[in-house]
């Protein structure tokens, strides 16, 4: 059986700052990853929050990412799932790639998964999804030039991505269940003062109809009951997220909605398992907090290996 010091499973901000980490330490490290690394980071147009880089594109920083856990000599596996289990006291991945399967034993794990965003769960939403509702600004914005659409939500995802939307779309309604939007004042003040852009408070979406592509949104009014239709070609939908925390489902303890339970060196209830990012449960879940996760973890790691030696 193949075996590795530390396994990372995920190659996003995390799992690639654990990768640095963890080489830096001297281990043995594989990454497993089932799409681009940089992860969601890349389905992001601008990042501007992350110390020391002013200025780039999600996809820029991504491969910023990879590229210098790379330069350790980091090897990055490209799996189409992988899970946990725990045999005798042994920590093994199991992975799949195809109809192939492996196993790889390792002394370390760490988990960085990150999450996804939800679905709204209202009627016509799934019978849409790829034809006019979407969950990616930057994966799908283009194809909606000259068209009406709207995001929901009223974070700081829904209210820049609808900022990176108007680049496209003649005009961009941000449909919100309160009556002020939950996102930093800056990213407000800049979305507000865009001409292109309708905030619609106090709304829910109850339905999306269409005849094969989105044409129009039933919409409800939270305070009043009040319902109406808003016609427009596409909806992004940013309403929270939910861990990919499947590949230790049952392994390790877990918060309500799946978040991976952690203490403040991502040692998770299991030991010799650690959790990174936004797959555990945790205050903030932005890039840098992601890295941060991802080098504690890693020299957590670090520190139980060599105690076992």
């Amino acid at each position: 059986m193949e075996k590795h010091e530390l396994v990372i499973i995920g190659a996003g901000p995390a799992g690639m700052s654990a990768a640095v980490y963890g080489k830096r330490a001297g281990l043995d490290v594989l990454v497993l990853e089932r799409g681009i690394a940089g992860g969601q980071i890349n389905n992001t147009d601008e990042v501007e929050n992350y110390p020391a880089v002013l200025r780039a594109s999600g996809q820029e920083l991504g491969e910023m990412f990879k590229s210098h856990a790379m330069k350790f000599g980091t090897e990055i596996r490209r799996v189409d799932d992988s899970r946990v289990e725990i045999r005798d006291g042994r920590k093994i991945v199991i992975t799949k790639k195809g109809k192939e399967s492996a196993e790889i034993e390792a002394d370390a794990v760490i988990v960085a998964t990150g999450a996804h965003f939800k679905r709204l769960g209202c009627e016509g939403e799934a019978e849409h999804i790829g034809q006019g509702v979407s969950f990616c600004a930057t994966c799908d914005g283009a194809f909606f030039e000259g068209y009406d659409i709207a995001v929901v939500g009223g974070g700081n995802t829904a209210v820049e991505e609808a900022c990176y939307l108007t680049k496209f779309a003649t005009k961009v309604y941000i449909i919100h269940r309160r009556n002020e939007f939950r996102a930093d004042r800056s990213a407000v003040a800049k979305a507000l003062a865009n001409p292109k852009i309708v905030p619609v408070y106090d709304t829910v979406v109850d339905k999306i109809e269409g005849a094969g592509m989105v044409e129009n949104l039933v919409i409800r009014n939270v305070k009043t009951g009040e319902t109406g239709n808003l016609d427009v070609a596409g909806v992004f939908m940013f309403v929270g997220q939910e861990p990919e925390s499947e590949c230790v489902k049952g392994v390790v303890d877990m918060e309500k909605g799946g978040w991976i339970i952690t203490d403040e060196r991502m040692r998770t209830s299991v030991e010799g398992i650690f959790a990174a990012g936004d797959v555990r449960s945790k205050f903030l879940r932005q890039v840098i907090t992601a890295a941060s996760d991802g080098a504690v973890a890693a020299m957590s790691a670090s520190a139980y290996i060599n105690s076992k030696e």
